[in-house]
């Protein structure tokens, strides 16, 4: 008889070339510093026994850490190619021990292989190509909602379009003033300091002017417009899908997209455009303003030569893009939103995308429109 430390809980002896392991007191969690001890001690000084007996006779309780602990000393012995005989086990004890037995057995998960970058390249043509799919789908839903609203026209939410247009519109008014003054000022000055070096300082007014009116203005309007406005559709929507609020409407017989996304895109639609003339108009005000104290061109002199330099063509150039892109801002932050799951990760990475792609969209919408006006002589 060999006695071990701690032999309260684990006593060995040896008997016809077979080790002769016996359990004993509680294998439980208020146990759990000594009964380790003992079980990496046992082993330790019994790596390769010819034979072992594990007699639990003498344990009067165990919980799931005395399970997993004579698991580790089962398992070690088999691991050095000795099978354990396991008797006196409590019968109240056999399914604990027998769910300790089945797990740790699972394997590895597979190492992460490094995607080529053609391969890394395939797959994000694909995701294009799922998201052009799932926007065009939408595109069709949409125009179905508006179908059915112009059948119905009493179905059409007016006082959601107005609220939507305060807080789309409106409330927009003073950031948009502010930028595209900014833009204006740095316009001028920028086209100030360079056509000075040739002495053809007038000629800033014919650049201001055509940049703002048909292309500048709408694009930083429609591009603030995507991020501000864009980014909140889809928040919004995004939360109303989380806490299943368009599951409920669609019990109650309602098409989410005619209740919630037609108004929105009408009020950027009519938002738009206005945002766009009051952006034109502060920048046009900010580079005269800088003209004139920069560049001493005096505010008389400024508007006879941006009369002579711009026509109504490069006027309706800027507004006629507005309410596509307004569309298209629209669509798409809406398409973000009703694609959002069930956690807050996923809400804010499809505002992230609800962003990056509208504004990737107005740029090349931007770059289309300007081939389409150029080819028809505008």
């Amino acid at each position: 008889m060999q006695a071990l430390p701690h032999a309260s809980l684990i006593s060995v002896h040896s008997q016809d070339d077979r080790l002769i392991v016996a359990g004993r007191g509680a294998w439980t969690a208020e146990y759990a510093d000594d009964l380790e001890y003992a079980v990496d001690d046992t082993v330790s000084k019994y790596r390769t026994p010819k034979g072992v007996e594990i007699d639990l006779a003498g344990v009067e309780r165990m919980d799931t850490f005395g399970a997993v602990l004579f698991e580790r000393l089962r398992r070690a012995w088999l691991g050095a190619g000795v099978e354990p005989q396991v008797r006196g086990l409590a019968p109240r004890y056999a399914v604990l021990l027998e769910e300790m037995s089945r797990t740790g057995h699972e394997p590895p998960p597979p190492s992460r292989r490094h995607e080529a970058i053609l391969e890394r390249f395939g797959h994000e043509v694909v995701n294009v190509g799922k998201d052009a799919l799932a926007l065009l789908n939408f595109i069709g839903a949409t125009m179905a909602a508006v179908g059915r609203v112009a059948l119905r026209p009493r179905t059409f939410r007016f006082t959601a379009m107005v609220n939507q247009l305060d807080r789309v519109g409106f409330r927009a008014v003073p950031i948009i003033l502010l930028i595209t003054f900014l833009i204006g000022c740095i316009l001028a000055q920028q086209g100030i300091f360079n056509f000075r070096r040739f002495g053809a300082d007038i000629y800033v007014v014919d650049m201001v002017g055509v940049l703002v009116l048909r292309e500048l203005g709408v694009l930083i309007v429609a591009i603030m417009i995507a991020g501000r406005s864009g980014s909140a559709y889809t928040a919004e929507l995004g939360s109303m899908r989380m806490r299943e609020e368009m599951d409920a409407l669609r019990v109650m017989g309602f098409d989410p997209v005619e209740i919630l996304v037609v108004p929105r895109v009408f009020a950027l639609i009519i938002a738009l455009p206005l945002l766009t003339f009051i952006g034109s108009m502060s920048a046009l005000l900010g580079a005269g303003l800088v003209s004139w104290g920069y560049g001493g061109i005096t505010p008389d002199v400024f508007l006879r030569r941006l009369k002579d330099a711009i026509d109504l063509d490069q006027f309706n150039v800027g507004m006629l893009k507005a309410p596509f892109m307004a569309a298209t801002i629209g669509i798409v932050a809406c398409l973000e939103g009703m694609r959002v799951g069930g956690s807050a990760e996923s809400l804010g990475a499809h505002t992230t995308a609800s962003v990056v792609k509208a504004i990737f969209l107005v740029i090349v919408m931007d770059g289309l429109f300007a081939m389409f006006f150029a080819a028809i002589d505008m």
